[in-house]
C-alpha cells in the first residue's frame, strides 16, 4: 500500500517537474521574443507574477472586445431593416421610386422589425435557443398544463389595391430577418393547403386543430402570409379556432391582402362563424391601408409572354408553344399534387405545359393541382380563355386562382382570349358597383344586357388583382401585332 502511495507521489513531482519546466520554456520564449521585437530589452517578473500580469491582460482585452462587440452589434441593428434596405435599392436603382404611401407602409414594417428585435428573446425566435426536447414535448405538456403565451409583440396587416407592393414590401421585410429566427412566409394558398393536409394526418386527434396549430408555431413564431383571402367556406369555419391557437402559441403574423379585415369573406356562407376571427385579428394585428393608387406591376412588366385577343388562334398558339420547347417532342404528363392526387397535363415538355381552358379551369380543380403544376412547369400556354359572367362563375374563380398561384410561382403565361382582361371582367361587378349602375330605361333591355352580369364581392374585388398579374405574366398583343411582337 505504501509502495503504490510513493509511486503516485513521485508521478505527481514528476508531472511538477514538467509543468514547472514548460512554464520555464515559456517565460524564455517570451523573453526572447521581447528581446527579438522590441527595441528596449524588459526585464520579466516570475512566473506566478507572469501569470497575474496576462490574467489581467487577458481580462481587459476580453472586456474590451464585449464592450465593442456591444457597440457593433447596436450599430448593425440600427443600420438594417426594411426601410433602409428600401433607400439602399431605390438609390442603386434596383427598386423604382415609392409613392409616399409605400414610404408609410415601410415605416410600420421598421417599426415593427424595431420591436421584434427588442422582444426577440421573449418571442423565442432563435431557433437554436429552444432546447429540441421542449419543443417536442410542448403539445405534451400543454394538455397537462394547458397556458397561453401570447407574443409581446403585435403583428400587422397590410391591405391595398392591386399592384401597390403589398409582396414586395412583406418579402423585403422578411429578407432582412436573422436566418437563424424561427420564420416562414408563404402564400395564404399554400397555407391552407398545408393545414388541410395535416388535419387528414392527425385525424383521430381529440382536436386535431390545435395539435397542427403547435407544429406550425414549433417550426416559426414569426408567420407572414402574402395575399390573405378567404373563399372556401371549409378556411372560414377553421380559421377562427386555428388562429386562436397559433396567437395564443406566441406567433406573430405580418399578412397582405387586398381587404380590409372587414371585408373579408363578404357574402360568404355562414359568416356569422367567421366574424370572430375579424375580431382576434384585430385584437393581434395593427392593421394598416396601404392608400397608393399606383399599379407598379404596369411601369414594371416585362416581355414574359404572349396574350392574343381574337377566335380560332389555336394554331397560332400552338406555333409559339413548340417554339418555346424547341426540340423537345411535347407529350402528355403526369405531376403529382398532394394527398395522393395528380394531374394530368395534356402536352408537357421543356418545362412549357399546354391546355385549354376547359380543361384547366372547367373542371373541378384548385390550388393544390395549379401549385403542383407550377412545381413542375415554369410556362402554360393557355388556349380559348372566355369572357365571365353569370354563366361561368365557378370558372372565373378558378382562374382567379390559377392566375394567382401562377403569379407566386413567377411563371410565364402565353394565352388566347376572347377580349382584353378587362373586357373578361366587365360582366363581373361587387354590390356596390352594382348599386351605382345607371337604371335602364325598359326592363326589357335591362334583362337581355344584364342577364350575364355576375354580382360577386368576392369576384369583383379579386378581378382588379387579377387584371393586374396578368399583366406581370404575359405581354398583351393581337394577332395582327404577331410579327411586331417577335421581333421584339
Amino acid at each position: 500500500m505504501r509502495a503504490a502511495v510513493r509511486s503516485v507521489r513521485n508521478l505527481r513531482s514528476a508531472f511538477g517537474h514538467q509543468r514547472n519546466s514548460n512554464s520555464t520554456a515559456f517565460v524564455r520564449r517570451r523573453i526572447h521574443l521581447i528581446e527579438s521585437n522590441s527595441i528596449s530589452v524588459y526585464r520579466l517578473p516570475d512566473n506566478a507574477e507572469i501569470y497575474r500580469i496576462l490574467l489581467r491582460t487577458f481580462s481587459m482585452s476580453k472586456a474590451f472586445s464585449t464592450d465593442a462587440a456591444a457597440k457593433v452589434n447596436i450599430t448593425e441593428v440600427n443600420r438594417t431593416g426594411p426601410l433602409v434596405e428600401y433607400e439602399r435599392r431605390t438609390a442603386a436603382g434596383e427598386l423604382v421610386d415609392g409613392d409616399a404611401c409605400q414610404v408609410g407602409t415601410l415605416k410600420e414594417l421598421q417599426r415593427l422589425y424595431d420591436e421584434i428585435f427588442e422582444s426577440a428573446d421573449a418571442c423565442g425566435l432563435d431557433r437554436y435557443a429552444v432546447p429540441e426536447k421542449i419543443v417536442r414535448n410542448r403539445w405534451f405538456w400543454s394538455r397537462l398544463m394547458p397556458q397561453s403565451s401570447y407574443a409581446p409583440v403585435k403583428g400587422l396587416y397590410l391591405y391595398g389595391g392591386v399592384g401597390t407592393g403589398k409582396t414586395m414590401l412583406m418579402d423585403l421585410f422578411f429578407d432582412q430577418l436573422p436566418c437563424n429566427w424561427r420564420k416562414k412566409r408563404i402564400h395564404f394558398h399554400d397555407f391552407m393547403l398545408n393545414v388541410h393536409s395535416c388535419l387528414q394526418r392527425h385525424k383521430g386527434v381529440t382536436d386535431p386543430l390545435e395539435v397542427v396549430a403547435g407544429e406550425i408555431s414549433d417550426e416559426a413564431i414569426l408567420l407572414c402570409l402574402d395575399e390573405f383571402m378567404v373563399t372556401d367556406v371549409a378556411d372560414a369555419l377553421i380559421l377562427n379556432r386555428l388562429f386562436r391557437y397559433l396567437f395564443s402559441n406566441g406567433i406573430i403574423l405580418v399578412a397582405t391582402s387586398n381587404r380590409a379585415p372587414h371585408n373579408l369573406y363578404e357574402g360568404g356562407l355562414q359568416r356569422d362563424l367567421f366574424l370572430p376571427f375579424i375580431a382576434t385579428l384585430k385584437e393581434r394585428c395593427v392593421v394598416h391601408e396601404i392608400g397608393s393608387a399606383v399599379d407598379y406591376r404596369k411601369l414594371t412588366s416585362e416581355e414574359q409572354g404572349f396574350y392574343f385577343i381574337g377566335k380560332d388562334l389555336s394554331s397560332l398558339l400552338k406555333e409559339k408553344f413548340q417554339h418555346l420547347i424547341s426540340e423537345y417532342i411535347a407529350s402528355p404528363q403526369v405531376v403529382e399534387v398532394v394527398m395522393g392526387r395528380t394531374l394530368q397535363v395534356p402536352l408537357g415538355a421543356n418545362g412549357c405545359a399546354y391546355f385549354s381552358f376547359e380543361e384547366l379551369c372547367e373542371k373541378p380543380l384548385g390550388a393544390a393541382d395549379y401549385l403542383g403544376l407550377f412545381k413542375n412547369f415554369h410556362t402554360l400556354a393557355l388556349e380559348g380563355v372566355p369572357k365571365f359572367g353569370l354563366h361561368n362563375r365557378t370558372a372565373a374563380y378558378r382562374f382567379v386562382t390559377l392566375v394567382d398561384v401562377m403569379y407566386e410561382n413567377r411563371s410565364r403565361l402565353l394565352c388566347t382570349a376572347e377580349g382584353s382582361p378587362q373586357e373578361l371582367f366587365e360582366n363581373i361587378v361587387t354590390v356596390s358597383d352594382a348599386r351605382q349602375m345607371a337604371p335602364r330605361t325598359s326592363s326589357r333591355s335591362r334583362r337581355n344586357d344584364d342577364s350575364d352580369l355576375c354580382v360577386d364581392n368576392e369576384l369583383g374585388f379579386a378581378k382588379e388583382r387579377t387584371i393586374s398579374r396578368m399583366g406581370a405574366c404575359t405581354f398583351y398583343c393581337t394577332k395582327l401585332q404577331w410579327s411586331c411582337c417577335c421581333s421584339k
